[in-house]
């Protein structure tokens, strides 16, 4: 049985919270909150907020075993961009683009 929980709007670019969300796919849940507690990239912390609330939303099915929980997938997709504009000389301006992420984790119990 599978259980989700995503992130949106999360305000990095996805090229960079691939670099953390590729690195705890296929791990144990455990292993992954352990691995992304000691990860210095800014979004760890978010990701393993993410993490732990996939357990509590499997630990509120009931049906699953909160043990035996591991990371099945895990992917980051582009979100909305926010686009700003800096000014330049003569009168100029340049677009600076903020992007955002879409997080999504899913857990599951059963390894195949």
């Amino acid at each position: 049985m599978q259980v989700q929980a995503k992130l949106r709007h999360f305000r990095m670019a996805p090229r960079k919270a691939r670099l953390v969300v590729d690195m705890i796919k296929g791990m144990d849940v455990e292993q992954a909150i352990n691995a992304l507690h000691v990860t210095k990239k800014k979004c760890a912390p978010a990701v393993r907020k993410l993490v732990e609330s996939a357990v509590a939303n499997a630990d509120q099915r009931g049906d699953m075993d909160v043990d035996a929980l591991y990371i099945k997938r895990a992917f980051v997709d582009e979100g909305p961009t926010m686009r700003r504009f800096l000014p330049r000389a003569m009168g100029r301006a340049t677009r600076i683009n903020k992007r955002t992420s879409h997080i999504t984790v899913v857990l599951d119990d059963e390894r195949y």
